[in-house]
């Protein structure tokens, strides 16, 4: 195995703890506010992962787990713009 295959498995590993660790984030959230909701840090979190996993696949050419992925960044870039835009819509303006 050559060092590139060795820094794209790290790349990877890093890429699902990220991925995977927006799940916990989202159920603390939750479990804190006694109520299911879907903090923006989970879209952070899910635009991170996924955008590497993205580029592991890629580089990986596995085309076909790419498509998924661009899927998922696209959904979760979305979603940020949605909230960032109602943020700014719903902020007072500054004196």
């Amino acid at each position: 195995m050559t060092t590139t295959d060795k820094v794209w498995i790290g790349v990877s590993i890093v890429a699902q703890g990220v991925f995977a660790s927006r799940f916990i984030v989202q159920w603390l959230h939750s479990e804190k506010r006694k109520r299911s909701e879907i903090p923006v840090v989970f879209w952070y979190l899910s635009l991170v992962g996924g955008s590497l996993l993205l580029l592991y696949t890629l580089v990986r050419q596995e085309y076909v787990l790419a498509l998924g992925q661009v899927t998922g960044v696209v959904v979760y870039s979305r979603n940020l713009v949605l909230i960032h835009k109602n943020r700014k819509k719903n902020c007072p303006p500054s004196l």
